[in-house]
């Protein structure tokens, strides 16, 4: 199954990549802008949780997306040591079209699937994302 997993990943990567070539971001951006399209704001410890990462890997993503005017950070004001990531009114166009393009591949790739064989699909990665090394 990690075989599968591994060769879906370096397919969907290219996938996406070539459709979003045009945005000249990285596979880490696109994960940020991906998990940031919801609206909601989140911490660099927050965001790297969400993409996998570790948070001294976000430095480097937020700072080129920042450069971009893609997102900003914030201090918060009780505790200035805790910066909050959220997307400009740019990078909310930016993170729309990421999301419109996940989800249109996902469509893809599942169409003619049996909702039971989805959600076990989900369930297994899932479980293969909380791993942690022991």
């Amino acid at each position: 199954m990690l075989l599968a997993l591994q060769r879906a990943t370096h397919s969907t990567l290219e996938i996406i990549g070539h459709e979003l070539s045009d945005l000249s971001l990285s596979s880490s951006e696109i994960n940020a802008m991906a998990n940031l399209a919801d609206g909601n704001a989140r911490t660099v410890r927050q965001l790297a949780a969400s993409i996998g990462a570790r948070p001294s890997t976000m430095t480097g993503v937020l700072d080129r997306l920042e450069q971009g005017g893609l997102v900003v950070r914030t201090s918060r004001g009780d505790d200035r040591r805790i910066v909050s990531i959220s997307l400009t009114s740019s990078g909310e166009r930016v993170a729309a079209h990421i999301r419109q393009v996940f989800s249109d591949l996902e469509h893809r790739a599942l169409r003619g699937l049996e909702a039971e064989t989805i959600s076990a699909l989900k369930l297994g990665l899932a479980a293969l994302a909380e791993l942690t090394h022991e």
